[in-house]
């Protein structure tokens, strides 16, 4: 139900479609116009009620289907209160024996669309307690019942339940529906954060490995410094054994850092890290596959870490072609522009159309992975489908040591 303080929304006012928002206003409104001078033609012709009291009555008991779009509550509490109090003002003229008492045709379809309302907005309760009321108000009606009159006591009760339920039914469903949207937004949300977090891990697990091994560089040199060269001041050899205990400890905060970053499942990640040079073996490893590779190579002197992220890049790249374009002829390219490495991996569109992809598993990680790799070390990516139908995979890493920061 709607708070009193909140601004009541139009029944399907949630609907994507405009048709289906403006419908229930459609709706509303025909049935108003029809059943507003119906109603007093018939109360006036055909039970001889007076001009004055009809219209009083026939406004009462279809105006508020207007009201019923937006609070169908209060609507019914006007339209029942009217109905009864018509079935009692019927008492006081002659009718003929023929007409139903002491509810109108016009008012049962009034009524019965005013359950359909309540039924798409109120809660099990409220329903209940609206259909015990009509019941109740059609029993107690009978005992007042004028003589000869065809009564329908039942057949209002009967109608009202059956558009109560309809109506419920298909709210609750309506409203079953939405949560499982959400919670599939929601998981999907979840899905993809943890994806994320989880190629985070495995690319700081390897820049440790690159690190932790010029951490080693380093303590081993300062600590055989003073055996390397002759004649050094006491000063400096003091500096290098603070500059060997400092790596030493460094290095076994890595090492701590390491054991929280790797499972039980990592093992294959203590290989020492591919890099630049190992590009070549991964195309030609491609290429005896069955897949139509050129490669260009680049000789550079780069960081560690730049060769780590471009070696990965192209695996993740070739990876893709292999699932989702077998046999496509590719390009792969890495070149020093200046103080940049670009790493570039260009398919073209496979020549049929696989029946179905030629690995069915993965970590569908890889656009994730290029992302999180490309941004750790301030570079840019750039991948997107080509007019051809191919794929194109554009990675610009920074070389120098400021352009890391």
């Amino acid at each position: 139900m709607t708070s009193v303080n909140e601004r009541p929304r139009a029944l399907l006012a949630g609907a994507s479609r405009r048709w289906v928002r403006l419908l229930p206003w459609g709706l509303a409104f025909v049935l108003c116009v029809a059943l507003l001078p119906t109603t007093i033609q018939v109360l006036t012709a055909d039970y001889g009620l007076n001009a004055g009291v009809a219209s009083a009555l026939a406004i009462a008991q279809a105006a508020p289907l207007l009201l019923a779009v937006v609070r169908p509550l209060h609507a019914w509490y006007v339209i029942f209160a009217a109905d009864v109090a018509g079935a009692l003002v019927l008492l006081t003229v002659d009718f003929e024996e023929r007409l139903l008492w002491p509810f109108p045709p016009m008012e049962i379809v009034g009524y019965v669309g005013l359950c359909l309302a309540l039924g798409l907005r109120e809660p099990r309760r409220t329903l209940l307690l609206v259909w015990l009321a009509t019941a109740a108000a059609n029993v107690g009606l009978q005992f007042v019942a004028p003589g000869g009159a065809s009564s329908d006591d039942t057949l209002l009760t009967i109608l009202s339940g059956v558009a109560l339920l309809l109506a419920g039914a298909l709210r609750e469903r309506y409203e079953v529906q939405q949560r499982l949207v959400e919670q599939e937004t929601i998981s999907e949300a979840e899905r993809e954060r943890r994806t994320l977090l989880e190629e985070r891990a495995r690319i700081a697990r390897e820049l440790h490995d690159v690190v932790a091994h010029h951490m080693s560089v380093i303590t081993v040199q300062a600590d055989t410094a003073a055996y390397r060269l002759e004649r050094l001041p006491p000063d400096v050899q003091e500096e290098f054994t603070s500059i060997a205990a400092t790596a030493r400890e460094s290095l076994s905060e890595m090492r701590r850092l390491l054991g929280v970053l790797r499972n039980e499942e990592a093992h294959g990640e203590l290989a020492p890290q591919p890099g630049l040079t190992r590009i070549g073996q991964l195309v030609e490893a491609t290429a005896r596959a069955g897949m139509p590779v050129e490669f260009t190579a680049c000789d550079a002197e780069v960081p560690e870490a730049v060769g780590l992220s471009a070696y990965r890049i192209v695996q993740e790249a070739l990876a893709n072609v292999v699932r989702h374009a077998p046999g496509a002829p590719t390009q792969v390219s890495v070149s020093q522009d200046g103080d940049q490495l670009t790493v570039l991996v260009v398919n073209g569109p496979p020549p049929e159309p696989p029946a179905a992809p030629l690995e069915l598993g993965g970590t569908g990680h890889g656009l994730v992975g290029m992302r999180e790799r490309v941004r750790i070390i301030g570079g840019t990516l750039d991948v997107g489908p080509l007019p051809d139908g191919g794929f194109r995979v554009a990675a610009r890493l920074p070389l120098t040591e400021r352009d890391f920061t």
